[in-house]
Parts: C-alpha cells; sequence; structure tokens
C-alpha cells in the first residue's frame, strides 16, 4: 500500500474516500451487513426504505473507497466487503493513541490535584 505524507503521519492515499464513506448510517450499516457474507443489491436494500438506485448510489460510494468489491456473477453483481481500507484507517487513528494517553493523563493529573486541595486550585 502506497502512503501519502501528509504534514507529520503518512496517509493512506484514500483516506479521505474511506472516512467520508463511512460518514454516512446507512453505508455503514451496509458494511454491517456485508460483513456475514456477500450479497446482492435486492438482499442489502431489503431492510432499508429507500429505493434500490439510491442503496446502488450508496454502494459505488462504499466501492470508490474500496470498502467493497463487486463482482458480475450470471445476472448478479454480488458485494463482498473488504476491510483492508477500514484496517488502514485505524493504522492511522493509532498513530494519535500516544497523544491522546499524554492528553488524558495530563487530565486526570489535574483531576487529582484539584480533589486534593478543594478550594486552592490546581498545583503549579
Amino acid at each position: 500500500m502506497v502512503m501519502e505524507h501528509t504534514g507529520y503521519i503518512l496517509s493512506p492515499p484514500n483516506l479521505d474516500a474511506v472516512f467520508a464513506a463511512l460518514a454516512d448510517p446507512t453505508r455503514r450499516s451496509i458494511l454491517a451487513r456485508l460483513a456475514g457474507g456477500e450479497a446482492s443489491v435486492n438482499e442489502i436494500a431489503s431492510p432499508f426504505e429507500i429505493s434500490q438506485p439510491a442503496i446502488s448510489k450508496h454502494l459505488k460510494v462504499l466501492e470508490r473507497a474500496g470498502l467493497i468489491a463487486r463482482e458480475v456473477d450470471k445476472q448478479r453483481r454480488p458485494a463482498r466487503l473488504n476491510a483492508e481500507p477500514m484496517a488502514a484507517a485505524v493504522k492511522w487513528l493509532t498513530e494519535f493513541k500516544q497523544y491522546w494517553d499524554a492528553s488524558f493523563d495530563q487530565l486526570d493529573t489535574l483531576l487529582m490535584d484539584l480533589k486534593q486541595t478543594p478550594g486552592e486550585g490546581p498545583k503549579t
């Protein structure tokens, strides 16, 4: 996988498309459905109260982001989950774990200081 350098952290090249695709609850539901196995557009559309063309548009967004793959199987085009781009997004997010951990540690210290010295404010 080719990584793109943006600032200080290397990003997968389609990271924006992955996050944009994951931002929609319908698309997240579709991915959850496909985690159970491949499905046709009709099978994917059945639990939703939206049209089949609308589901097809969601599938195109997911396909462009690389989150699903679609193959021609006679007259069907079943979709199947491709979790690799999600794994890359998770890996990118974990780059911030050290920052989050340090921030929470600072907050814990501040809260402990406030708890030990009521009315005096934090120690400096």
